[in-house]
């Protein structure tokens, strides 16, 4: 009885010993390939720019930064695409263009994703030249680039990334490809490119690295028959293609793929988020719950600007967007109701007159114009308002100066006074 008793004991304790060698073994593993995990993606902003120069800035200050950091608070972050630059072309520095423009927008509030596309032909000023958007990282690379979208939707972008489509075509195939079903015939060829598109209507098909650029990017076929809105129609396919993504990074095999992954961007990726921040915010993305993520496209009209196709960018078809932007910090009033008075202060014939016209282009009612004493500085009088629409009212009027008053003006919910500041809206 002793034996078996002695013999019980020793398989016990063997038992423990064995679970606590394989449990130290495990932990340190996990923490060896964390370790090499996190110094890997340490390098991933070496080459990345500072957004906090030339006011291309994120309007964070220190303590601001270190909180994101720390408790993953909403953020904006720009993901660009570029394109192949300049055909033939060696130099690293060639122009390129950004192909793909997408906002991810993070709120942690409510833990909620939203993708915004950026049309690549949406109408801006750089230089005060007429530009497309897609332009702008050739022009002045990526400060030009996060300064073009930070004006046009009045937000701060805290974050970026760039690839390009060698990098693109790799990602994809680490991933294992994706499986796509093809609605509409494919047919298009750019030698200057190394471009050829072939995909047949009515059937399914695995695409890797290369075949996804080649879903990803078209929008035409070389009989110009495609996409009746150009670029609009293509954001729609890439919406699908990124749902297609999105499941699978969200599967748990793509654990055993992490490494080479990053092997596959590691040269054609550049970002400014460090170590913490990939890991946050890739575990945020990789986990983000069903119902959770939407993909939106900025709206706006297609106009002839000089002989030249643009979308031109619209506050009213973007209210929803710009309101999930800022969290829902929205005017909660109804704008078409509002009654609404605008001085000109200025010598500028007809300056109110034209700001009245930009209002009514935003949702709200034709304003009473009128000329007044000479003021410096515009400003906005708000009567019986929620100081909650401060925010609304800045992104809609372009005037920073808002005050809300407690008494009535009796005839207008809002009087605004136009400065010597304030320059012509058309």
């Amino acid at each position: 009885m002793n034996n078996n008793s002695d013999n019980k004991r020793k398989k016990i304790i063997n038992y423990k010993r064995f679970a606590i060698v394989t449990i130290t073994v495990v932990v340190t593993a996990l923490v060896l390939v964390f370790g090499c995990f996190y110094f890997y993606l340490a390098k991933f902003n070496n080459s990345a720019t500072d957004l906090s120069e030339n006011r291309v800035s994120t309007g964070l200050n220190a303590d601001d930064v270190e909180r994101i950091k720390k408790d993953g608070k909403s953020c904006n972050i720009l993901v660009m695409g570029v394109d192949v630059g300049t055909p033939g072309a060696t130099n690293v520095n060639d122009p390129k263009r950004t192909d793909t423009l997408i906002l991810a927008h993070y709120n942690a509030e409510n833990k909620k994703i939203n993708l915004i596309s950026i049309p690549r032909d949406t109408l801006i000023q750089v230089n005060g030249k007429n530009q497309k958007i897609n332009a702008a990282h050739a022009i002045g690379g990526v400060k030009y680039a996060v300064a073009a979208v930070e004006t046009l939707l009045d937000i701060q972008i805290d974050y970026y990334g760039k690839i390009n489509y060698e990098g693109f075509d790799k990602v994809i195939n680490a991933i294992g490809g994706v499986d796509m079903d093809i609605t509409r015939q494919m047919d298009y060829d750019d030698p200057t490119q190394d471009l050829s598109i072939h995909f047949d209507k009515g059937t399914s098909v695995h695409l890797d690295g290369k075949k996804a650029e080649e879903f990803f990017r078209w929008r035409k076929n070389n009989d110009l028959s495609g996409f009746e809105n150009g670029d609009l129609g293509r954001i729609q396919n890439q919406h699908i293609f990124i749902s297609k993504v999105m499941e699978k990074v969200k599967s748990p095999i793509i654990l055993i793929k992490i490494p080479s992954i990053l092997s596959a961007v590691k040269s054609s990726v550049e970002t400014n988020m460090d170590a913490n921040e990939i890991l946050k915010y890739g575990y945020i993305f990789a986990t983000i719950e069903d119902g959770k993520l939407s993909m939106d496209t900025i709206k706006g009209d297609l106009k002839d600007v000089k002989g030249i196709s643009y979308v031109v960018y619209s506050d009213a078809q973007n209210e929803k967007i710009i309101s999930e932007l800022n969290n829902g910090d929205v005017l909660n009033v109804d704008k078409s109701k509002l009654k609404i008075k605008i001085i000109n202060g200025t010598k500028t014939v007809g300056l109110a007159s034209d700001y009245s016209s930009y209002l009514v282009e935003n949702g709200y009612n034709k304003a009473v114009t009128g000329n007044g004493d000479a003021a410096s500085k515009s400003k906005i009088s708000v009567y019986n308002g929620d100081e909650n629409m401060k925010t609304q009212l800045k992104k809609d009027f372009k005037i920073d100066n808002i005050e809300f008053l407690s008494s009535s003006d009796g005839e207008f919910d809002i009087v605004v006074v136009l400065g010597d500041d304030h320059k012509l809206m058309h």
